[in-house]
């Protein structure tokens, strides 16, 4: 009877070791890093003035320092790591002919519309007519053709990476970039639909 308890609680110690669970979350830092540059490439690239101030502080790191009890945790039962910073791909043919006309419509009309306030940036990545009236019947098609190919560079870079299911988190991390990398003046829609000037 007491082999048997033993043996008992020795599988059950076995079987909970081996219950390991490695979580893949989305990284948030490397994702913000590669919207910052993807954002930068194309409005620094189309001539758009980047905006006085803008703020390049990195986030503080934890402490690295651990309590008693988790080292000998770990000396009991090591641990299982995934990637230490992992990285976040927005190059690839897909994304990099976006990014080519992308530039090429702000560089042409679509700097002066975000210049004269007819159109914005909205929370959700997109381009949106804030003043419809004010864009030229030429131009119209400029934001349809703008927010086609935001859709698919924010699918793009979510497909590239393996997690078609970071879509919406890439898209509020640009959706945020665009924000931060505009200049004064030009118009964003925030979360509750509100436009606002920068």
């Amino acid at each position: 009877m007491r082999k048997l308890l033993t043996s008992l609680i020795v599988m059950a110690a076995i079987a909970l070791v081996g219950c390991v669970t490695i979580n893949v979350y989305f990284p948030e830092a490397a994702a913000q890093k590669a919207a910052d540059q993807f954002i930068g490439n194309v409005l620094d690239d189309s001539g758009v003035a980047r905006p006085a101030g803008g703020s390049s502080t990195a986030p503080a790191r934890p402490a690295s320092g651990k309590q008693p009890s988790a080292a000998v945790l770990d000396l009991l039962i090591p641990a299982a790591y995934a990637a230490e910073s992992p990285d976040i791909q927005v190059r690839s043919p897909e994304t990099d002919a976006i990014r080519e006309r992308m530039k090429n419509r702000f560089g042409g009309a679509l700097k002066g519309l975000f210049d004269s306030g007819a159109v914005g940036f909205t929370a959700d990545g997109l381009v949106a007519a804030r003043d419809p009236g004010a864009i030229p019947l030429d131009q119209r098609s400029l934001v349809d053709q703008e927010n086609a190919d935001r859709n698919a560079l924010y699918a793009a870079i979510a497909k590239a990476n393996g997690h078609p299911e970071w879509e919406g988190q890439i898209r509020k991390t640009f959706a945020d970039g665009w924000v931060q990398r505009a200049p004064s003046g030009w118009y964003y829609r925030d979360a509750s639909g509100a436009w606002k000037r920068k």
